[in-house]
């Protein structure tokens, strides 16, 4: 009979304990961050001038693809980059970084590239720091917006977007 209370007691025991410990630790998920370990999200804004250059002497967008076909488009036409971004819009301006990356023109109805860039910096504060670019850029609109998907260096884990304007452009017929 003793074997029988102890048993029992033991499963008894064993339920109560197990239902304890899930309780305290069976859930799927949960969020444990401190008040004081959350940090503020920092905003930054820049302002670059890039310079795509497809021909001359020293470009520095290489058509890496080109279909046969004569679409208006340029649909599916590729292009290897390492554009220089300055700090005002001349293109003899000081140097800031470079935009290194490849476009692609990725639509058969309009002029629309996939932009897959990441934009090194070499000056000041953010010199040996990166962000990622990659996004639609519909090259005919006013502003284009596309994603930021990431960084290095400062810009570790960057989100956002960026604006790009069009300040001036020199059509070139591929």
């Amino acid at each position: 009979m003793a074997s029988f209370a102890a048993q029992t007691l033991f499963i008894l025991f064993f339920t109560l304990f197990s239902a304890f410990f899930i309780k305290i630790n069976g859930e799927f998920s949960r969020q444990s961050i401190n008040m004081s370990t959350k940090r503020m999200e920092k905003v930054t804004r820049l302002r670059f001038y890039f310079h795509d250059i497809v021909d001359g002497k020293h470009p520095t967008a290489m058509q890496i693809i080109r279909l046969p076909n004569k679409r208006a488009t340029s649909f599916g036409t590729t292009f290897m980059v390492d554009d220089p971004l300055t700090e005002k819009p001349k293109p003899t301006s000081k140097l800031v970084g470079r935009a290194q990356g490849i476009y692609a023109f990725a639509s058969q109805n309009d002029f629309g590239l996939l932009m897959v860039m990441n934009f090194a910096f070499s000056e000041g504060i953010y010199n040996g720091s990166a962000i990622s670019i990659l996004g639609r850029n519909a090259v005919l609109d006013a502003v284009r917006e596309m994603s930021i998907v990431g960084g290095s260096g400062i810009f570790r884990f960057a989100r956002g977007y960026a604006l790009a304007k069009t300040v001036w452009l020199t059509v070139v017929h591929l």
